[in-house]
């Protein structure tokens, strides 16, 4: 039984109650760790240490900060093998994908926000024969990270870094249901000696640690990463406390295809960003739309590639689609499968949940395909966030468009087309922080990341993030 420990001041600790809460294998639904139930004399801990350790850490060198997080990023890459392993047995996912892109995006996430800060430019502005006027960017303080459990070290390294290099300390919590990684990101911090109280992790359930760090009023920002249910509840509780708030929420992504795309590259590329993950990665595009002249061959094909796609249990060379995250998360997409088939819909394929040999008590569902659904149910309108999609034909960009935009989300979309005046037309008029044209999920870690509407507020990545992270304090000298 894997013990986890809070990472408070530079020690690994238990929680002061001596609680703690079950971590599961979802490959087999088995307990195989104990992780901190923390509450919040454990958050006050932290958030002390935090405060204590601001004025040394703030006022150190870019050069020196961004050795530190260098030296994190080479070790997440020296343990690479061990931490994908880590990573796929906590969260379910297939163990090449960990390796492949969730350990070495962490790595990545260190690494640039490392290089980032040293080119993170101040401004200035002349008043012509009267005054030089310029900015500096100060550390906020103590920040909060509250990160989900589909990318659980990749997003928690993707908060945590950019708020460290810019000199604030942060006191982070990790998803109760993923929390292994991150303990071992702590062990982590300790072999490289980051200064005691920079970085806290604490562990436990949010009402227990994720609402009291929230609401304290010594956090001067909260960086969030989850659905749109909690963000909200931040920010109801943060806005009236003149937090600074980045809020990265749900999404139900379009998938749009016309009859003039790359076929084969979009084939391959649709089977990727509709199961990716199990579907668990908030810009999976789970709702395609197809041109009518080519909607029956991409059904037939789309249907052919995803019945090939292996399910089992993650370590397995041959497993696409590894196992769902939790038993709630399970029955949660069990149960929009089944609404799916009361809203009219047809399944083409999957639809059910499979117990692989040896791994009976584990959680995986196949992954499946919907048609015949109307695009306002709530099967269409709601995020599932499984290995689940719909496909609906259309004639027409503005019908395609009215579709699209109909949902309450504006994360992301993906388009499909070789017309350019048309790939630019329509990117600039569907509603999502973020367009695809001809790809998915290529990301350049120096471009703005986040939603619209009830996907979010703000964005993450490259110098926006360091912005947020920052507080702009204007200077005004006179010439004589």
């Amino acid at each position: 039984m894997e013990q986890i420990l809070n990472y408070i001041d530079g020690q690994l600790l238990p929680a002061t109650s001596g609680e703690t809460l079950d971590v599961f294998d979802p490959s087999t639904g088995k307990v195989y760790a104990k992780a901190p139930s923390s509450n919040e004399k454990d958050v006050e801990i932290a958030i002390n240490a935090a405060e204590k350790a601001f004025p040394d850490w703030s006022n150190r060198s870019l050069e020196e900060r961004s050795r530190y997080l260098m030296s994190i990023a080479n070790k997440i890459e020296e343990q690479l093998e061990f931490l994908a392993q880590a990573e796929s047995k906590d969260n379910g996912k297939p163990f090449k994908l960990a390796k492949r892109v969730d350990i070495p995006r962490a790595s990545s996430n260190f690494r640039f926000f490392a290089n980032a800060i040293t080119q993170y430019a101040s401004e200035s502005h002349e008043m012509h024969d009267l005054a030089l006027n310029y900015t500096l960017r100060k550390p906020l303080g103590v920040i909060t990270a509250i990160s989900p459990w589909n990318l659980p070290l990749y997003l928690f390294s993707w908060k945590i870094a950019p708020a460290l290099a810019s000199g604030n300390c942060v006191v982070a919590k990790p998803s109760e249901v993923t929390p292994f990684t991150a303990y071992l990101l702590s062990k982590i911090c300790i072999e490289v000696g980051l200064p005691k109280g920079v970085l806290n992790i604490l562990h436990g359930f949010g009402e227990n640690v994720g609402a009291p760090l929230t609401k304290h009023k010594t956090i001067k920002a909260i960086s969030f990463t989850g659905s749109t249910r909690v963000g909200a509840e931040i920010a109801k509780t943060a806005a009236p406390l003149f937090k600074k708030l980045s809020l990265e929420m749900g999404g139900k992504n379009p998938n749009i295809i016309f009859a003039d795309c790359d076929y084969e590259q979009m084939l391959k590329t649709t089977i990727h960003s509709s199961f990716a993950n199990q579907g668990q990665i908030c810009l999976c595009g789970s709702r395609i739309f197809v041109e009518r002249p080519i909607y029956e061959k991409f059904k037939a094909d789309f249907l052919l590639k995803a019945k090939k796609l292996s399910v089992g249990h993650p370590s397995h060379d041959d497993s696409k689609i590894g196992a769902i995250v939790s038993k709630p998360h399970y029955e949660k997409i069990l149960r929009y499968i089944e609404l799916a088939k009361e809203e009219g819909g047809t399944i083409l394929t999957g639809g059910n949940a499979i117990f692989p040999k040896g791994y009976e008590g584990g959680w995986y569902i196949e992954p499946t395909i919907i048609e015949g659904l109307n695009y306002k149910c709530r099967v269409n309108q709601e995020e599932i966030f499984g290995p689940v999609v719909s496909i609906t034909p259309f004639d027409t960009e503005e019908e395609v468009l009215k579709m699209a935009n109909s949902t309450e989300y504006g994360l992301s979309a993906t388009l499909w087309t070789e017309n350019l005046s048309r790939g630019h037309r329509m990117a600039n008029l569907i509603d999502a922080g973020i367009i695809w044209v001809n790809c998915w999920l290529i990301r350049d870690l120096r471009t703005p990341f986040g939603g619209v509407k009830n996907s979010g507020v703000g964005r993450e990545g490259g110098f926006q993030v360091l912005d947020f992270f920052t507080e702009p304090k204007n200077v005004c000298i006179k010439y004589k």
